[in-house]
């Protein structure tokens, strides 16, 4: 089974630390960097905008994954788009856009497009976007706050993914964001999971290098 790409949620950081925290977390030996843009509209929490993006790039040479959950990603996607480093943006499937629209302006671009789906959300309301994007995130817990517990049953919904993927003969990361620690990153990537999104469980380790070296598996 291939070792995961690890990409810690800068959400869980110190944000006045934030450029040392970056920092650190590169030189631990993550794989990407993990922004979680929230509006208070498509969940019930503010976090930040392209600013902290931006200043986030200046402290690494690693790939920016910016998870836009806001209700109108493509008003916004330019921002992001154009920032130094932002190698993939992933917007959701139940915000107020043409989500395929939204995936095509961003591969335009020249990055990754990224689809996510919240928990309550099948995976067949995706099936018309296969193809269209270059990472499905399938959220493991509600979005909105870092820290919740990861919510089992969508275990199954990453096998459906892969088993898709298979059969379609498409080559789409699948990434997982919500609850991830050492015990469910095994669960995911034994399911078909790829990238494992993880803030509280890398920021507030003792030892973060040695950390990310057990969630890759």
């Amino acid at each position: 089974m291939p070792a995961s790409l690890i990409a810690p949620s800068i959400l869980a950081s110190d944000f006045s630390r934030l450029g040392d925290e970056v920092a650190d977390i590169t030189r631990a030996g993550c794989d990407w960097i993990h922004c979680d843009v929230m509006d208070g509209d498509f969940v019930p929490n503010i976090s930040f905008g392209a600013p902290i993006v931006e200043a986030s790039s200046r402290h690494t040479n690693l790939p920016l994954d910016v998870h836009l959950m806001i209700q109108r990603p493509d008003r916004y996607l330019e921002q992001f788009l154009g920032i130094r480093g932002v190698e993939s943006v992933t917007s959701h499937l139940e915000a107020n856009h043409d989500a395929g629209i939204t995936l095509d302006r961003t591969r335009a671009a020249g990055k990754k497009a990224g689809l996510s789906i919240k928990p309550g959300t099948p995976l067949d309301q995706a099936r018309l976007l296969f193809g269209r994007f270059d990472i499905l995130l399938v959220m493991t817990v509600e979005p909105g706050f870092g820290g919740q517990p990861f919510m089992t049953d969508m275990l199954g919904k990453i096998r459906e993914a892969a088993r898709l993927r298979e059969d379609l003969g498409l080559g789409f990361q699948i990434e997982v964001d919500g609850g991830i620690n050492v015990e469910t990153a095994a669960l995911c990537r034994e399911a078909g999971a790829d990238v494992m999104v993880a803030g509280t469980s890398v920021f507030k380790a003792a030892d973060r290098a040695a950390e990310i070296r057990k969630l890759r598996g």
